[in-house]
């Protein structure tokens, strides 16, 4: 059984190589570029079997179209900060060979930060469901946290993915204050409220999860900084999500106005690097 690997980019110079480097063996390999401006789309296509380049239109309907251009059924959604270990690579091989029993597959993901694998915390294991054949499902259009549903019960591979998240603490916090602004749409899309109390409970809950429940404190400064940023995005997306609920009356918003006296132009959204 043949098997397609799928990934999206926007900005990924530094990581794409890397990335489809890793699944080589792949049948066949295909990016889905958002009109980067680095040399991503160059690198892909000197090792990717097909690179387009589309408008961006959000994380799950940018998988979806990378799966539809696929000749394969079989699907392999990478991002380009992942990496496929050769264990990894050698079991999914294997699967393939002898015929996947289920129709899509869970794997889990371990990230590099600060110089170490993290072990702790809720970034590991991460399970991800990655693998599935494209005929039992569809990626679910959230802005964020974007996941694959499948029609089925799915499995769970043995070996687990290198995620390489952050070049240092200030991409980690710029991520943060990009997806917790996606994370709070989603939420008023779909009617969700908050409120001071649970602005106030909710951080300090998730750092003590983060750092005593799953162990955070066991990967020392690593594990106490990552148990600290995920109380943060937790606060954030909540504080972000009572700014929505409560815009500001046209009376509270002063006018600005650039230096030639016109309003300001809106800046082009792109997606952030992932």
């Amino acid at each position: 059984m043949k098997l397609t690997v799928t990934v999206i980019t926007h900005n990924e110079a530094a990581n794409i190589g890397a990335a489809l480097e890793s699944v080589s063996w792949a049948d066949e390999v295909i990016v889905v570029d958002s009109h980067s401006t680095d040399a991503t789309v160059a690198i892909a296509k000197a090792r990717a079997t097909r690179v387009e380049v589309r408008e961006w239109a959000g994380y799950s309907a940018q998988k979806n179209l990378a799966a539809d251009l696929a000749s394969n059924d079989w699907i392999l959604s990478l991002d380009a900060d992942e990496r496929v270990t050769p264990a990894l690579a050698a079991e999914i091989q294997d699967l393939m060979k002898r015929g996947p029993d289920a129709k899509g597959y869970r794997v889990s993901r371990v990230t590099w930060y600060l110089g170490r694998w993290l072990h702790s915390t809720d970034w590991y294991p991460d399970y991800q469901l990655r693998l599935y054949d494209r005929r039992c499902g569809r990626w679910n259009g959230r802005r964020v946290h974007e996941s694959f549903e499948l029609q089925g019960t799915p499995g769970r591979l043995r070996h687990h993915l290198e995620h390489f998240a952050y070049r240092d603490v200030s991409d980690h916090v710029t991520s943060i204050d990009h997806y917790t602004t996606l994370q709070a749409e989603q939420w008023v899309e779909e009617g969700r409220r908050t409120n001071a109390l649970e602005i106030a409970v909710h951080p300090p809950v998730a750092f003590l999860r983060n750092y005593v429940l799953r162990l955070g404190f066991k990967d020392g400064a690593a594990g106490l900084l990552v148990s600290a940023l995920n109380s943060y995005y937790v606060f954030m997306k909540l504080l972000k999500l009572w700014e929505l609920q409560h815009p500001p009356s046209r009376a509270d918003t002063p006018t600005r106005y650039s230096e030639t006296g016109s309003p300001p132009a809106p800046s082009a959204e792109r997606p952030a690097p992932r």
